[in-house]
């Protein structure tokens, strides 16, 4: 390694990266580097809160096995693209997971203001989108979203823990595709995603 001549430099650099520190070694998304952690294709340890750290040497011959370029190979974005919009930064990331493993693309938004600018940058082909969101809620984003792109243009499937399934009326009423309700269960949100728009 380049750095066998100079101890002091290698002291500094330590042995365990985090999520971020990885992906900035590889020079690769942050959502790029979980996604192939989740895939295997890069080695993960988790800690006990559940954070993901990576050993350098790991990286290093990850690094070796991606070609003489030294650059790791970009993974396949063939898959349909889901726009999660949600202030839950965890169950996004639930969502994301699951759903990049079964190969599709997910880009996420923390709000009303940062799904409709995603999606002013480039069209998903399905939204999952909160009912109960702060500031903005579901319906009024269901609104913009419609007058941005055409009632039924972008599928469009609700959720929230939060309100009863009499709310599944109002939302096809209002155009949407699916509602998930009371009770709620991420893993239904996926499933929902899978029959309304397959992998091919």
């Amino acid at each position: 390694m380049a750095y066998d001549g100079n101890r002091g430099a290698a002291a500094a650099q330590p042995e365990w990266l985090t999520l971020g520190q990885a992906a900035k070694y590889l020079g690769v998304a942050q959502s790029t580097m979980r996604k192939w952690s989740d895939l295997g294709r890069v080695s993960a340890f988790y800690t006990p809160g559940g954070h993901r750290r990576y050993r350098r040497s790991d990286l290093d011959q990850f690094l070796d096995r991606s070609g003489p370029s030294g650059a790791p190979p970009a993974p396949s974005s063939g898959g349909p693209l889901v726009l999660i919009v949600d202030d839950d930064e965890s169950l996004r990331e639930f969502v994301r997971v699951n759903l990049e493993a079964e190969g599709y693309e997910v880009r996420e938004a923390g709000s009303a203001e940062e799904g409709l600018e995603a999606l002013g940058e480039r069209s998903p082909d399905l939204i999952l989108l909160d009912v109960m969101m702060p500031q903005v809620d579901g319906w009024e984003t269901l609104r913009r979203i419609q007058e941005h792109t055409g009632v039924g243009a972008i599928p469009v499937i609700m959720f929230s823990g939060k309100v009863d399934e009499e709310s599944a009326d109002e939302a096809a009423s209002r155009g949407a595709h699916g509602f998930i309700g009371k009770p709620f269960d991420p893993r239904s949100l996926i499933e929902s995603t899978k029959q309304q728009l397959p992998v091919p």
